[in-house]
Formats: C-alpha cells, sequence, structure tokens
C-alpha cells in the first residue's frame, strides 16, 4: 500500500489546484496576451492629490487604481498596533505601445502623519525602454531603538512617476496590495548570513515541459523545480510562480531561442526579476538580443531566512519569508524592430537547493492569511533535492494548468493507474 500517500497528493494537488484557477485554469490561457491581467478580487479605488483626502488601503486586500502623467497620488493606512511589520507594493500598467525612457518608472513612499519618510522605492523601465509592469514597494517595520515610523496612528502611501516629463501622456493602470507580518513569539538571530553557497548548481536533465505563464501576479502559473517551456512575443510579460520555503534556496535562468536572422541587435532585451511572497523586487537582471539564442541568470542568493531583513543588502533582505516567490520573465518590445513579432520560444529553468526548515512561529496571523507558508500541494510543487519519485509524480500534477477541472481529474487519475501499474508487487 505504499502507493496510496502518493495518489492521495496527486488527487489533493489536482483537486486544489484546479478550485485555486480562477475559471478552472481558463486565467492561464490569457499568459498569451501581452497584457497584465488584474486580480479578480482587486477593489476599485481612487487616490487623492493630497492626505487629507487619501482612500484608506486595509492589510490583506488588493487594490487597483491609475496613476495619471503628472501629480502625486496619495492613500492612507491605519496602523493600530506596533506588534506587525507591513508592506504595501504598487505595480503600474502602462498601455501597450507607449514609448517610455530608460529612467521613467514609478516612485512610491511611505510616510507618517506629519510627512515623515518610512521607507521609499523606485522601478524603472531600463535600458530596453520597453513599457512593462513594474513593482515597487515600501515597508514599516517595528524595530528596537529605531524612532521614525514607530508609532501606531495614521501612514500615507503616495504615487507618482519617476519623470513625468519623460513619460507618456496616458494614464497607467496601478495594482496595489498591502500585507502585514506579526512579530516572532521568541526573539531568533538577529543577524543576516555573510556568506552562502554561491556556486552555479548542476544543470537540469530532461526536456522542458511545456507550461504557459501567466498574465499577472494574481495569475501566475506554479512551477517548481524543474524546465518549462512557453512561446513569448515582444512586449509581453509572463509570471511564474515558485513556492520557496524556510531554508530554500533558489536559482532561475530564462533562456530564448534564436530567431534564425542575427543581423539585428536589441538592447537588455530579455529580462527577468524575482520578486518575494509581498511583491517586492528581489532581483533582476537583462541581456541583449542578437537573433542568437539567448540566456540571463539570477544572481546566487541566500537561502530565505527571517534573519535576513537584518542585512543593509536590498536583495538579501527582501528574502525575508517564506511563501509564493514571483519569477517575471519579459521581452522587449523593441525585438520586434529586428526579428519580427514571433513568437520566441522561452525556457524558464528553476532550481531549488537545501532543506526546507522550520519558520519563526508568529505571535499571530499575518494579512492575508497564510501568505508566508507554503501549502502541502506548494510542498508537492517544489520537492527537496533528491526527492522521490512520488514527490516528482506529485509535482507535476499540482503544475497541470489551462484545462478544465473534470479533464484535470482525468488526467491525474490516468496518470495515477499508470504510475500504480509500474510498481513491482503493486496490486490494485
Amino acid at each position: 500500500m505504499r502507493g496510496t500517500p502518493v495518489r492521495l497528493a496527486v488527487v489533493t494537488a489536482l483537486l486544489t489546484t484546479a478550485a485555486a484557477l480562477p475559471g478552472g485554469g481558463a486565467a492561464l490561457a490569457a499568459g498569451g496576451s501581452v497584457g497584465y491581467t488584474f486580480a479578480e478580487d482587486a477593489r476599485r479605488i481612487e487616490g487623492s492629490s493630497g492626505a487629507p483626502d487619501a482612500a484608506p488601503l486595509e492589510p490583506g486586500a488588493t487594490y487597483r487604481s491609475s496613476l495619471p502623467r503628472d501629480g502625486t497620488l496619495h492613500y492612507r493606512l491605519e496602523l493600530d498596533t506596533a506588534a506587525l511589520d507591513t508592506y504595501v507594493s504598487v505595480t503600474a500598467v502602462p498601455g501597450p505601445g507607449g514609448e517610455v525612457t530608460a529612467v521613467d518608472g514609478i516612485r512610491v513612499s511611505l510616510q507618517d502623519a506629519d510627512g515623515g519618510s518610512c521607507t521609499s522605492d523606485s522601478a524603472t523601465f531600463g535600458a530596453a525602454r520597453s513599457a512593462r509592469p513594474v513593482t515597487a514597494w515600501v515597508t514599516r517595520e517595528i524595530t528596537a531603538g529605531e524612532t521614525r515610523c514607530q508609532d501606531p496612528g495614521t501612514y500615507y502611501v503616495t504615487v507618482e512617476r519617476s519623470r513625468p516629463q519623460d513619460s507618456p501622456p496616458e494614464a497607467w493602470a496601478l495594482e496595489l496590495t498591502a500585507v502585514t507580518e506579526p512579530h516572532p513569539q521568541q526573539t531568533g538571530a538577529t543577524t543576516a548570513p555573510e556568506a552562502w553557497n554561491s556556486a552555479s548548481p548542476v544543470p537540469l536533465t530532461g526536456e522542458p515541459e511545456r507550461r504557459p505563464g501567466g498574465s499577472g501576479f494574481a495569475h501566475a502559473t506554479t512551477v517548481g523545480q524543474g524546465a518549462w517551456r512557453d512561446d513569448i512575443r515582444p512586449g509581453q510579460t509572463l509570471f511564474y510562480k515558485v513556492p520557496v520555503d524556510w531554508g530554500r534556496q533558489l536559482y532561475a535562468t530564462a533562456e530564448l531561442t534564436g530567431s534564425g536572422d542575427d543581423s539585428g541587435y536589441a538592447t537588455s532585451a530579455l529580462h527577468l526579476a524575482l520578486h518575494n511572497p509581498a511583491r517586492g523586487e528581489v532581483d533582476d537582471a537583462a541581456k541583449g538580443y542578437t537573433g542568437r539564442p539567448t540566456k540571463v541568470g539570477l544572481t546566487p542568493l541566500p537561502p530565505v531566512a527571517y534573519a535576513n531583513r537584518y542585512t543593509s543588502d536590498r536583495q538579501v533582505g527582501a528574502l525575508r519569508f517564506a511563501g509564493a516567490h514571483y519569477l517575471v520573465v519579459h521581452l522587449a518590445a523593441q525585438v520586434a524592430d529586428d526579428f519580427g513579432e514571433g513568437p520566441f520560444e522561452l525556457t524558464l529553468s528553476v532550481r531549488l537547493a537545501g532543506t526546507p526548515q522550520d519558520g519563526p512561529e508568529y505571535a499571530g496571523e499575518p494579512e492575508p492569511k497564510g501568505i508566508f507558508e507554503i501549502t502541502a500541494q506548494e510542498r508537492a510543487a517544489a520537492p527537496e533535492e533528491g526527492g522521490a519519485a512520488g514527490d516528482d509524480l506529485a509535482m507535476k500534477a499540482v503544475a497541470v494548468g489551462g484545462i478544465g477541472t473534470g479533464s484535470l481529474l482525468l488526467v491525474g487519475l490516468g496518470v495515477w493507474t499508470v504510475a500504480a501499474r509500474r510498481r513491482p508487487g503493486r496490486t490494485t
């Protein structure tokens, strides 16, 4: 009966994944669109030109707004406890075809009621000058010995364009999230790691599996360790979600196939970024495209750990909690000028190292609930290094997308039956 746990894991993963997919998985098919798909439960909200009229943001909720070319928008946060850290992300989505500069983008800040700055962040389109979703995040952390932004009360999130004079005149759509994180019940390590394994991981073997990317954070396609293939067009952005537990280290590369024409060049054409569960950017990298196969990879980063937040290194500090991390791949619109509209074949390679560890025992619930946890189904999608064949089977099951629930179950039951028949000494 040793196959029973695997059977149950497969069926549970199939049912849970199908239920979690908006429209029974149809949302993943939207990855073929160049546009951004907002969360279905995003609340419409208008930013105000001044703090007194700012609309409230509630932790755990997602919002949809818009950003004009000129002016600063204000949103309000009521933080009535000193036992929670707060994170706010803002994703700006320019319209397709808008001409942007390398330094154009958004600037976000978090301020207290007196206008004092807590933190600020910016996100720009970069050297490719290709309009794409860009995300900035700000934080309010309760820290011993700190005096700024430590008291309960009213705080304001401000959003503006980095360089309005260089920006397209059309309004940009915004997606905002607010997340809270309780403090641990017991104080752990307060020093971030200074060294970690930065060697290149062992290359993955086997053929890439086709897995359409999602078209937004809320519609990101879940993947685990493996090589995943999709088609991407110039100007398109694909979103993938990777469950990363405490103690695990994530490696990722994106590779674009050749076009058959190597007579042109597109600057920083292939862009890969990693975002944490609160959507804060951890790392990004870009490579130019000459029509020949090209690959871009993230910097080897430390394992996810609560203590990472105590570093002054921005990248390390962003790997501060477990949960769904996001890999975001963009192909610059300018690629079409020299190499056509495509589509181009993309391979995303994901490698997970390290053994899952226990995280902190939080003194309360985060908002949204479960954001810093890995579910059983997500663990199946990202098995431990050297995991059993049953883990691989569950991984493939949980990652299936783009088909209806009934078909999903039939596929899972078919895999289940074949796996059972191949086990020596197995009876049914």
